[in-house]
């Protein structure tokens, strides 16, 4: 039996059956199954700083502080960028290793099996759509402020769930159109129009940076770390941490263990740094550059995130914060409405990127999957003049953009997150894995102290996963099992792996 036919040694039809490395790369080479290699180191890490600053900087910041951390909302930003950057170092291992589209559910693959990669894939099509939905109504809002501003108004009906009266988001809806036609068109003009985004998003971070810091009072700081409260009521089992649910503690807010809830919180900030791998098939050089542009982006966002912590909650008492525009209601707060104007700008400008690279991720990774048969072929044929996976990118754009025209922004948002820290851990295991069956593989980049690291990744990322709601959870489940029932009805039938091992062509 050749390398490209092993499996973890439960058989070609195992559950567990996994695909080489070899095969995998072998696949990127399939003409109408390839993709065009155009992007660079500097391309990732501006695809890396598009995505990761957000929704979670410019919204989250004030939410957390209010809620759950006060002044401590830096050490909680700290807290999740340690969690992502363990995941990171995985990432960057499996990403320079298995150059192949399909981030975590690639790496699962060729480490831990198919029925593990089919759940993991089937977790990162629930992450990034709801991801791109949640995040185009978001930049809706912010548009319609925008042009509130110049006493432009939308029809009521047009202004989406969230607003008074109104019952299809037609901006969110158009956004996402419109970034699918540029998915469509080409990685390399998406790349162009993200680094322009980015650099004016990076400007706005830093103007709240440098602005904010000659309005700090010493006294917003005091207490740094605010003592824990019971909130009045208590809390539902909807809105009560798993942790809580588990051991039965009583709910408190502030405090240490405010910190880490607020972690679990704006981990949502940091989601994004794990679409770069999705992007390894068309980068040039990706065993050197995927892992700078991993790791890179992650260390520049982490750097601005504590920065805007601090400065925002030194502005502002953390009591009186805004939670739906923090940054921008902080400057008017100190009487400089014309920042906040900046501000919002700066936000509706960089919420295009992060729907677009999330979008980019989605597509990706369903490419992937219908490549191995594990989802309809069809999916799987690129572009004949663009080399993108068109058909995948028009049907789930399409989607996607009706989902965010019908969707609350407040809905499923915590389902990205749990889903985004169930991948860390798959890696995680799959890092661990590989190492031991393939350790002859080439890896340009290496995970240091294996297992030691990997396992201090999987603790992290579960006690993150433990700090969400249980209602979270709930709809967790339910998503699973019907990836399961997919997995069994059509999935496992169709997968090329397990065709090549009942006899049939690969």
């Amino acid at each position: 039996m050749s390398v490209d036919q092993q499996s973890s040694g439960n058989g070609n039809q195992s559950l567990f059956r996994t695909k080489t490395v070899e095969q995998s790369i072998r696949d990127t080479e399939e003409p109408e199954h390839a993709l065009k290699k155009s992007l660079s180191a500097w391309d990732l890490t501006v695809f890396g700083v598009g995505v990761i600053i957000g929704t979670g900087i410019f919204v989250l910041t004030g939410k957390v502080a209010k809620e759950n951390a006060g002044p401590a909302t830096a050490l909680a930003f700290v807290a999740a960028g340690i969690v992502c950057a363990l995941a990171a170092l995985c990432y960057a291992e499996f990403a320079s290793t298995v150059p192949v589209a399909g981030s975590a559910y690639t790496f699962a693959y060729a480490s831990i099996g198919e029925l593990p990669a089919w759940i993991i894939g089937w977790d990162l099509v629930l992450e990034f759509a709801l991801g791109t939905a949640v995040v185009a109504v978001g930049w809706s809002g912010y548009v319609r402020s925008l042009m509130d501003n110049v006493d432009w108004h939308l029809p009521a009906a047009l202004e989406g769930p969230d607003a008074p009266g109104g019952t299809f988001d037609i901006l969110a809806f158009l956004l996402v159109l419109v970034l699918t036609a540029i998915l469509v068109v080409g990685m390399k003009l998406s790349a162009r129009i993200t680094a322009l985004v980015v650099a004016i998003k990076v400007t706005v971070v830093m103007i709240v940076i440098i602005a904010g810091l000659f309005f700090i009072v010493g006294d917003n700081y005091d207490p740094f770390i605010p003592p824990a409260v019971t909130p009045e009521g208590g809390a539902g089992w909807e809105d009560a941490p798993m942790v809580q649910l588990m051991f039965g503690y009583e709910p408190t807010n502030f405090g240490v263990m405010g910190i880490f809830t607020a972690a679990s919180v704006v981990f949502f900030a940091f989601i994004g740094f794990d679409v770069v791998a999705t992007a390894a098939e068309e980068t040039k050089l990706p065993q050197r550059d995927m892992p700078r542009g991993i790791l890179g982006s992650l260390l520049i966002c982490t750097v601005l995130y504590v920065a805007v912590a601090l400065v925002v909650t030194g502005m502002q008492h953390y009591t009186e914060l805004s939670v739906s525009a923090p940054l921008a209601d902080a400057f008017k707060a100190v009487g400089h409405p014309f920042y906040a104007g900046v501000i919002s700008f700066g936000a509706a400008v960089g919420l295009t990127t992060v729907c677009l690279i999330l979008l980019l991720g989605q597509t990706r990774v369903f490419f992937a999957m219908s490549r191995d048969g594990l989802l309809p072929r069809f999916f799987s044929i690129t572009h004949p003049k663009f080399r993108t996976p068109y058909r995948p990118t028009i049907l789930l754009g399409v989607v996607i953009a009706i989902v965010a025209g019908f969707t609350s922004i407040n809905e499923l948002a915590t389902l990205v997150n749990i889903g985004t820290l169930f991948a860390f851990v798959m890696v995680a295991v799959g890092v661990m894995v590989l190492r031991r069956t393939r350790p002859d593989l080439h890896r340009a980049f290496r995970t240091p102290w294996v297992p030691v690291l990997p396992c201090l990744s999987i603790a992290a990322s579960l006690w993150l996963m433990l700090n969400l709601p249980g209602e979270t959870w709930l709809r967790f489940a339910i998503w699973m099992l019907i990836g399961i029932v997919v997995y069994f009805l059509y999935g496992r039938s169709h997968s090329r792996l397990g065709k090549l091992g009942r006899g049939a062509e690969y």
